[in-house]
C-alpha cells in the first residue's frame, strides 16, 4: 500500500512539473482556436454592416435592438480587435470580457430559443440527451422527441435527393443536416474565453508575456499572473 502511495505522489510531482512548465501550450491552443473564429465573424459582420445593422434593429424579423449600426460596431470592435489580440497574446484577459459579454448576448437573443444543439441529432439512440432522459429531465424527452422528427425528416430529403438529384456529388463534401443553431458553440467559446481570462494568454508565446518580463520581475519570480 505504501508503495502505491509513494508511486501515486511521484505521479502527481511528475504531472505538478508538467503543468508548471507547459501550461502556455493549452493556453496557446485555446487562443490559436478562438482567434480565427472571431475574426472571422468580425469581418463577416464588417464586409455586410448594412444588413447586419438591418437584422440587429428590426424587430419583425430581427432582433430589435436600440441604435443597431453602433451595436454593430461594438460587436466588430470586440470580435475583429478581440481576435487580433488573441492571436498575438496582447492584454489577453481584457479582451476576453467583451468577447464574452458578446457569446452571453447571442446565446441569450440568437441562440437560446433552439436549445442546446448547433446541428440537430437525428437518431435519439446516439444523441447526447438520452442519459438525461433516461432519468426522467423533461427538457432531454422534448430533445429526443424532436430528434425522432429531425431524423425523419432528413431521410425523407435524403430520399428525395437519391431520386431527383446526383447525390453522390451532393454528399462529395459532406453529409446533409438539419441545422438547429442553439446555443452549443456559442456556449462552448464563452468556456474558453473564461479560461483566457482566468489564466491569461500563457508564457513565452504571448506579447503580454514579454511586456511583463519588461515591465517588472515577478515573471522571474514566478507570481506573474501571465500563466
Amino acid at each position: 500500500m505504501l508503495k502505491i502511495v509513494s508511486c501515486l505522489k511521484c505521479a502527481h510531482s511528475l504531472l505538478d512539473t508538467i503543468r508548471d512548465k507547459s501550461s502556455f501550450i493549452g493556453l496557446l491552443s485555446l487562443r490559436l482556436y478562438l482567434a480565427p473564429i472571431m475574426i472571422s465573424a468580425g469581418l463577416v459582420k464588417l464586409n455586410s454592416f448594412d444588413n447586419t445593422a438591418a437584422w440587429f434593429g428590426n424587430a419583425d424579423w430581427g432582433l430589435g435592438m436600440p441604435f443597431p449600426e453602433l451595436m454593430v460596431a461594438l460587436v466588430i470592435l470586440a470580435e475583429l480587435g478581440g481576435g487580433i489580440a488573441l492571436l498575438i497574446g496582447f492584454m489577453t484577459r481584457y479582451v476576453t470580457i467583451p468577447l464574452m459579454i458578446t457569446m452571453l448576448v447571442a446565446m441569450g437573443t440568437v441562440h437560446l430559443e433552439h436549445g442546446w444543439f448547433a446541428i440537430a441529432p437525428g437518431n435519439p439512440a446516439t444523441s447526447m440527451a438520452k442519459p438525461l432522459a433516461d432519468i426522467g429531465i423533461p427538457a432531454a424527452k422534448a430533445s429526443l422527441e424532436n430528434s425522432t422528427e429531425v431524423g425523419n425528416r432528413v431521410s425523407a430529403a435524403k430520399s428525395i435527393m437519391k431520386q431527383h438529384g446526383n447525390y453522390s456529388w451532393l454528399t462529395e463534401k459532406g453529409t446533409f443536416v438539419v441545422l438547429n443553431n442553439g446555443i452549443e458553440f456559442a456556449a462552448t467559446y464563452f468556456i474558453m474565453l473564461l479560461m483566457l481570462f482566468f489564466y491569461g494568454g500563457g508564457r513565452y508565446v504571448s506579447v503580454d508575456y514579454w511586456l511583463c518580463r519588461y515591465m517588472c520581475n515577478k515573471c522571474e519570480t514566478g507570481q506573474c499572473s501571465v500563466k
